[in-house]
């Protein structure tokens, strides 16, 4: 079965390496206009390189930090002006933070490992969801680690 994504658009979160840019280039491949976002400028660009290389899909470059909720909060309007709507979104960035006792994690590792890992999720799934609803088959796929399934100590 192929994948036929043209003419949808789609949301990449954490998409300057690993997981997240393997997803957006297969969507891209799959001919879905891709908002590939992350921190990494570079791993943004190598991947908006790829993609123009394969001659298949397109992607819209969006370098954001994910801890800035402003910034989550504007996002969902820029996409709604642009596209006036969103089809997938795909929300992989987080952090794994210290392995640890948590007695011995530092209360500003913590602070950034909940915002990254719960809050920005949350504020990203608020300003899209208006988006994803105007989709005619919109989704979401929210992407954690295995360790919720394979319990190490201190994870």
């Amino acid at each position: 079965m192929t994948l036929d994504l043209t003419g949808r658009i789609a949301l990449v979160t954490g998409a300057s390496r690993g997981i997240g840019y393997q997803i957006a280039l297969q969507m891209a491949a799959a001919g879905a206009h891709v908002i590939a976002l992350a921190r990494t400028v570079g791993g943004l660009e190598d991947l908006d390189d790829e993609i123009k290389a394969s001659g298949r899909g397109a992607a819209t470059l969006v370098p954001l930090d994910l801890t800035d909720m402003p910034a989550i909060d504007r996002l969902g309007g820029v996409i709604n002006e642009r596209w006036g709507k969103l089809d997938i979104l795909v929300a992989n960035a987080g952090m794994l933070g210290v392995i640890s006792p948590v007695g011995h994690v530092e209360a500003k590792i913590f602070e950034k490992v909940m915002t990254l890992n719960v809050t920005s999720q949350w504020r990203l799934i608020r300003s899209v969801d208006p988006l994803l609803k105007k989709s005619g088959a919109g989704r979401a796929i929210i992407l954690s680690s295995n360790a919720a399934h394979s319990a190490k100590a201190y994870w």
